[in-house]
């Protein structure tokens, strides 16, 4: 399979990505300034699917246990995630969504996720995927990029949020460094995306911000998550994902030409009317 590295430009999910300068690179990083570069090497997870709860806090969506979920590979007939609408934190209307949702799927109705049907996941369900990732850090912008479908976040550094920024789906996000963490934050995403592999709605009101580090000297990386959408939420919830350091190359995977794995189903993947040359 080709393989492509960080210093090649590349056409990445639709969105042209220009080559960061080497003159916009520090010589070295500042001493208290956390490395994620993606030199050679990249942030994997054994397991994607959901989101990890912090101790003590309000957590994250977790699954019906009347409805375990079975991935593929264990030997069984695997099925689809369904969230146990039980929480109080969840607000009537999305719980509502959401039930007749769940209903559709335990009546037969695929469950597909963004992955599957090769669309953006926006934040932070970006980082339910196993990976791997990879970051560019320049002064004036950090850029993650998902190697399944090339997925690209860009993250502008040092300058505060837009007025009214535009909804996408990625939204804006805008960061800085706390001594050994990038903070980024989050507004402005599309209401298309779900905010985990549970298929939870969000309002235009969704903030998310994420904390990254490096923990075991190094060989992995920690996001700790706060979500708050007051529409969608009663209170603002908190979750973790942590990735660990491999050794990899930036390979091309598209999504939309990889159809045929999906034959069976319908995944919505989007289909061009046109050539693109």
């Amino acid at each position: 399979m080709p393989r492509l590295t960080l210093r090649t430009p590349f056409l990445a999910g639709g969105v042209a990505m220009a080559t960061l300068l080497a003159t916009e690179m520090p010589a070295q990083p500042a001493a208290s300034t956390p490395d994620f570069s993606s030199n050679e090497m990249a942030w994997q997870q054994g397991n994607g699917g959901e989101l990890n709860a912090v101790p003590g806090t309000i957590g994250p969506l977790t699954n019906d246990p009347a409805h375990p979920f079975v991935p593929n590979g264990r030997g069984a007939q695997p099925t689809f995630r369904i969230a146990d609408l039980s929480t109080p934190n969840l607000k009537q209307w999305a719980k509502d969504v959401m039930k007749k949702d769940n209903d559709e799927v335990l009546a037969g109705k695929i469950a597909y996720t963004p992955g599957s049907s090769c669309k953006p996941a926006g934040v932070p369900a970006i980082l339910l995927g196993a990976g791997p990732y990879y970051f560019v850090q320049s002064p004036k912008e950090v850029v993650i990029i998902v190697q399944g479908d090339h997925q690209v976040r860009h993250v502008y550094m040092n300058v505060p949020h837009s007025r009214n920024p535009k909804p996408s789906w990625y939204g804006e996000s805008v960061g800085h460094y706390e001594g050994d963490t990038l903070v980024i934050d989050t507004i402005g995403q599309s209401t298309k995306t779900f905010v985990d592999n549970f298929r939870t709605p969000h309002s235009e009101k969704l903030h998310v911000v994420e904390r990254w580090r490096l923990v075991d000297d190094g060989k992995q990386i920690q996001v700790h998550i706060t979500v708050d959408d007051p529409d969608t939420y009663n209170q603002p919830w908190q979750a973790m994902r942590q990735f660990r350091k491999v050794q990899s190359t930036l390979q091309e995977s598209a999504c939309a030409e990889n159809n045929l794995n999906f034959g069976l189903f319908d995944y919505h993947i989007p289909v061009a009317d046109k050539p693109d040359f």
